[in-house]
């Protein structure tokens, strides 16, 4: 977990420290989870996960995020033959990595209490502001509510685990949904045995985690200042 600062002013706006170390916890602690043990999301709790994800920022504040509750079986049921359908087709195109993909479990979709698919909403073109040129903001502002509601889903004590593994046209014609949309993610939220003390897939060894000194720069692409040796 982040600590606070240790020295020098805190900012006015500053939430107290207890409050500080609760933001930090939700998003260390916060898992794409797989593993689901049924039961339920009571209607209330469900309406907050939904409403904090609404309360994301937005480029030029379009707002390009719908929510899909499934809540009939077949549905459910249909999404789940999508995501193995899919399954396949990636693990094929990995290559050597084709056995070692398919030993991992990708989804919850049968499991867990509830199903949302996110999408975005036809129209979007008319959204010029913040998207002239970069059109893929859309998305961008979308998956800013996803982290919302996963957040609010691990402060809540409820699994979230968003799917990426579909075929968009098929989701969108089995959800009816209106031409120019897009789904973007399947989410399998619900309660859970246990939340994974690190990123599954770094459990299973698929990848690790970069050092965060590899991704920051200054000034230039790949450019860094050498850090003062600390003293001894």
């Amino acid at each position: 977990m982040v600590a606070g600062p240790a020295d020098g002013a805190v900012p006015g706006h500053a939430f107290s420290t207890a409050e500080q170390q609760a933001v930090y916890r939700a998003i260390f602690e916060r898992r794409d989870m797989r593993h689901f043990n049924g039961g339920t999301v009571s209607d209330d709790m469900l309406q907050r996960l939904l409403s904090a994800a609404h309360h994301a920022p937005s480029v030029g504040f379009m707002q390009p995020w719908r929510f899909i509750r499934v809540r009939s079986r077949s549905l459910r049921e249909g999404i789940h033959a999508l995501v193995e359908q899919e399954r396949v087709l990636t693990a094929q195109a990995l290559g050597e990595r084709e056995d070692e993909f398919m030993k991992l479990k990708v989804q919850g979709v049968l499991d867990a209490a509830e199903v949302l698919v996110v999408a975005l909403p036809p129209g979007r073109e008319q959204h010029v502001f913040g998207r002239r040129t970069l059109p893929e903001m859309d998305l961008a502002s979308a998956a800013c509510a996803i982290q919302n509601l996963w957040l609010a889903a691990r402060a809540e004590g409820l699994g979230m685990g968003w799917v990426s593994i579909f075929d968009p046209p098929q989701l969108a014609a089995l959800l009816h949904m209106p031409e120019g949309s897009q789904p973007i993610a399947v989410l399998c939220l619900g309660p859970v045995q246990a939340f994974y003390d690190q990123p599954m897939l770094q459990t299973e060894k698929w990848a690790r985690r970069a050092p965060l000194a590899d991704m920051v720069f200054d000034d230039c692409w790949g450019q860094t200042t050498p850090r003062e040796p600390e003293a001894g």
